[in-house]
């Protein structure tokens, strides 16, 4: 990092200008190749990641963040007036720090990697609840097939808490690429499909539901897939999966919030490959 700081204070500052977009404009970051992102948590979780940033941005109230590691570490420190970061962010309660990070472009699908993929889920933040739990529960991979919302978007960020940077995450994905995975595709349905809890439970099992005990062998390597909050999983996806899960509701509701069954779904899996 440069050892003298930047010092902003006009609004029509290209560098301004270009946070303001980012930060407001939830698809800003594909044309432009990188992202910005807001507050200490997500910073620090950026660097503990060994991600470096390429500006740091600090609020000119705030300055003894400079000292912070993600902030020493990026190639350029800029303090930026508190007003003008207050007409930045994207937050309610402005943060006093954010990072601007590169974004690797056409990033490649890795066919051995534990996927979770995304069939056009538009909600930021199931989406981010799911990346949450996809890191959480040991998957690497996010496939974002096209129509699903952009998931380096200010709002996927926030409720990604920091899981993105832990992630190799493809968007824009075809159908057609995942015929590449080694994992089985597997689906959730509120009415179709073996319940998740019986798959656990392999002594469960009658020893003629031969179709039911394999699918129970390769619960613990399954690639999810989630799909649109109404819509639920295209029918092609259907046609491509290897098993039909469903989560058992004794409650009585129709269906689960798709971000609520990925974590159930995810946790089974990461449990069943730890047993």
């Amino acid at each position: 990092m440069t050892s003298k700081p930047e010092i902003i204070t006009s609004r029509d500052n290209p560098l301004v200008k270009e946070l303001r977009k980012l930060a407001q404009d939830g698809a800003a970051y594909r044309k432009a190749g990188r992202v910005w992102i807001e507050g200490e948590h997500l910073c620090d979780a950026a660097q503990a990641r060994g991600l470096k940033a390429e500006i740091a941005v600090i609020s000119d109230q705030k300055q003894h963040l400079a000292g912070m590691e993600c902030a020493r570490s990026a190639t350029k420190l800029v303090v930026i007036a508190d007003a003008l970061l207050r007409e930045i962010s994207g937050l309610e309660s402005p943060a006093a720090m954010g990072l601007v990070l590169s974004l690797p472009q056409d990033v490649p699908i890795e066919a051995t990697a534990r996927s979770v993929i995304l069939d056009r889920l538009q909600d930021p933040g199931n989406a981010g609840s799911i990346l949450r739990s996809a890191a959480a529960f040991g998957y690497s991979q996010i496939i974002a097939l096209k129509g699903t919302v952009a998931l380096w978007s200010p709002k996927v960020l926030r409720a990604g808490m920091g899981a993105h940077f832990s992630l190799r995450i493809v968007e824009a994905a075809s159908i057609d690429q995942l015929q590449d995975l080694k994992h089985p595709l597997a689906v959730t349905s509120s009415h179709r499909g073996q319940f998740l809890h019986e798959l656990q439970a392999q002594g469960a099992l009658q020893k003629e539901e031969q179709s039911a005990l394999e699918i129970c062998r390769q619960l613990a390597d399954f690639a999810y897939i989630f799909g649109h909050e109404g819509q639920g999983v295209s029918e092609e996806l259907e046609a491509l999966a290897k098993a039909h899960v469903r989560i058992a509701q004794p409650g009585g509701q129709e269906s689960l919030n798709v971000a609520a069954a990925a974590a159930i779904c995810l946790h089974a899996s990461a449990a069943a490959r730890s047993s």
